[in-house]
């Protein structure tokens, strides 16, 4: 089910709140924002929100120290990962990343290098395609569209068609299989939450303009979805798993049956306070249908 409790009831106050301020003292949060992102969080002077509200709740609530990564979420998800392993080495406070969507392949990708992962405390990543996204495809796979898209990411300078490939599920797959053995060793080193979430087709509001491509996703057998990543794809092996009810943007955004702080916060709970000793055997297999330890969140 979706969040909907307002987001003045997340003061860090109570007594997880107190425990949750203690593991954050002297810790970085480093935000990394899913594909086009910073132009979306460039709108909030018009009210558009993109982790904007959450951000906001870190600084003002939390002792740490937030940062919204930089990035060209056009770009390459290989370079993304060089630039974002230098900001975690490049300061010796263990982060906390919270990354979306593309995001998320991108900090996953630092975090395969050791040297990177040491300097991590936590990641958690919301709505991440691990395994590829059907819409990338239907965007790669179409010639006049993806030279578009990619034309339109070089003119604003956030990236190229290069990075709409990365979230193909032919790349992702490929990707996965090869830096099979980095994953396990990240996993295991690093307390690590996925939260995947699916629209319900009986959903009202604005939401409802993402009906049609969760139900294109459906029928091209990508499952439960929120609109452009399969819950199947977003939910990596080993790690901790949420599942709740939201669209692609909602988990991340203000607005009518929607609290992205709470969904933050019990995120990072699960992370720093109450990560699951995990049996790591399932990690031999690194595929879109491995089960871990998943949670329906109310």
């Amino acid at each position: 089910m979706a969040y909907h409790q307002a987001i003045a009831s997340y003061p860090l106050t109570d007594a997880s709140g107190a425990r949750l301020a203690t593991a954050l003292t002297g810790h970085r949060v480093l935000i990394v924002y899913g594909l086009l992102g910073e132009v979306g969080a460039a709108l909030r002077p018009l009210g558009v929100d993109y982790m904007g509200t959450q951000a906001a709740w870190l600084r003002d609530h939390t002792p740490a120290a937030v940062a919204v990564v930089r990035l060209p979420t056009g770009a390459p998800i290989a370079e993304n990962a060089a630039r974002l392993r230098a900001i975690l080495i490049n300061d010796p406070r263990p982060a906390v990343v919270v990354a979306h969507s593309k995001g998320g392949l991108e900090a996953l990708a630092a975090l395969v290098d050791p040297t990177a992962a040491a300097y991590c405390a936590a990641l958690i990543t919301i709505q991440t395609p691990f395994y590829g996204s059907l819409v990338a495809d239907a965007v790669v796979g179409t010639r006049p569209l993806h030279f578009a898209a990619g034309a339109a990411l070089r003119a604003i300078r956030r990236g190229s068609a290069l990075g709409l490939r990365d979230l193909s599920t032919a790349a992702r797959t490929a990707w996965m299989t090869s830096n099979a053995a980095g994953i396990v060793a990240a996993v295991r080193a690093i307390p690590m939450v996925c939260c995947a979430s699916s629209v319900d087709i009986a959903v009202t509001g604005p939401d409802r303009r993402y009906l049609p491509l969760v139900r294109w996703m459906q029928r091209r057998g990508g499952g439960a979805n929120d609109g452009l990543v399969s819950i199947a794809s977003a939910l990596l092996p080993g790690a901790r798993h949420v599942v709740v009810a939201g669209t692609h943007r909602g988990l991340t955004a203000k607005g009518a049956g929607r609290d992205p702080v709470g969904l933050l916060r019990h995120l990072l709970e699960l992370a720093l306070l109450d990560h699951a000793s995990l049996d790591h055997a399932s990690l031999n297999h690194l595929g879109p249908d491995q089960a871990g330890h998943q949670s329906q969140v109310a």
